[in-house]
């Protein structure tokens, strides 16, 4: 059985682009991961930024998922903490619901993309200081009726998540710390790992989650997503020249001055400062870049130390066409079950669900 890959979308916003043909290159891209054999397509949730046209997640997917046939489909993450746990809930037993068996809860519990952006979402400071992840998650399991409902007495005792006889949909826990390996553990259930973060505590993290695991109801042993970050091109001066692009939008990220993603040719023509170039060169060290067959034994190289069960790919290149040839090339490479016998045509329902023109 082959490694399953899968994909880690966060609509991003080419210089030149839209927001709205970013969600649209998504659906697109999604319909290509779906034929090519990858296994599950996850959308972010991200707010306030230029960079990237993903702060519903939610909705995302039921586009996703009804332009696509076979892939899984599910958030990378939902942000506890910005909503209600009980419409967290109401929202993908709707999505199981209307897909179901192929809908993945991600969660997280990440602020927002600054401080004030975090305030405008959680509405007081108080709700921003809160250090109460979970209980909302406790709740959110409760109102779904996915673990032991409300105590006796409990305000919420008679409050249900509607669809009602729909289960959750399968919920991965999303961490870069030990606080998201002992909480996946402690429920029982899958762990994303975000090695494209802080790639430095992968294994400790995924070992702790392996040794703290406690089986549940919806997953007997321990199942580790590894997320990391991969610009693949046919060649490796390719694949640098999309980097290079790449840590210039990091750079801009990092210092206040976020906007789409510049061009290899806007990358070309900057001038690093030293304190710049040092950044740069943290952003690279969390990157998997070059030609197929270098990318493809890095990524086996650390699933062989991490353990991992299932990599993640976020591809945060310029162009769509590019991020498109980049996961043809690792399907390819990792001779994914479609990519076998090449692409297949679209299918009934893909020929059903036309993306408008923009």
């Amino acid at each position: 059985m082959s490694l399953p890959l899968s994909i880690l979308d966060l609509s991003p916003v080419d210089s030149g682009s839209t927001s709205a043909q970013a969600l649209h290159n998504t659906i697109k891209l999604a319909r290509l991961a779906d034929r090519l054999g990858y296994t599950r397509y996850w959308l972010a949730e991200h707010h306030n930024t230029s960079m990237t046209a993903s702060p519903a997640p939610e909705i995302m997917i039921g586009h996703v998922a009804q332009a696509t046939n076979h892939i899984r489909v599910g958030s990378g993450g939902v942000m506890l903490p910005n909503h209600s746990p009980l419409k967290v809930a109401e929202n993908f037993q709707m999505l199981e619901a209307l897909h179901p068996g192929r809908i993945d809860l991600g969660l997280g519990r990440a602020p927002g993309t600054d401080p004030r952006t975090a305030l405008a979402l959680r509405r007081s400071r108080e709700a921003l200081s809160a250090d109460d992840f979970p209980q909302q998650l406790a709740e959110l399991l409760a109102f779904s009726g996915a673990d032991e409902t409300f105590p006796s007495g409990h305000p919420f005792k008679s409050v249900r998540a509607i669809p009602t006889g729909i289960s959750l949909p399968p919920i991965w826990l999303l961490g870069s710390s030990d606080f998201g390996a002992q909480a996946a553990a402690a429920m029982g259930v899958g762990f994303a790992f975000a090695h494209h973060i802080n790639p430095d505590f992968a294994l400790p993290a995924i070992q702790m989650y392996r040794d703290q695991f406690t089986p549940s109801k919806t997953m007997q042993s321990s199942r580790v997503i590894l997320t990391t970050g991969v610009i693949c091109a046919e060649t490796d001066e390719q694949a640098q020249e999309l980097a290079a692009a790449m840590a210039l939008a990091w750079l801009r990220l990092r210092t206040g001055h976020a906007g789409p993603l510049p061009s290899p040719e806007e990358a070309r023509n900057y001038h690093y400062t030293t304190a710049e170039q040092a950044v740069v060169s943290e952003t690279r060290r969390r990157q998997i870049v070059g030609r197929p067959e270098v990318v493809r034994e890095k990524l086996l190289d650390l699933v062989q130390r991490t353990g991992a069960d299932e990599l993640m790919i976020s591809a945060m290149v310029y162009g769509h066409e590019n991020r498109s040839k980049a996961f043809e090339l690792l399907a390819s490479a990792f001779q994914l079950p479609a990519s076998i016998e090449g692409t297949t045509a679209p299918t009934s329902s893909e020929a059903e669900y036309q993306v408008p023109s923009l």
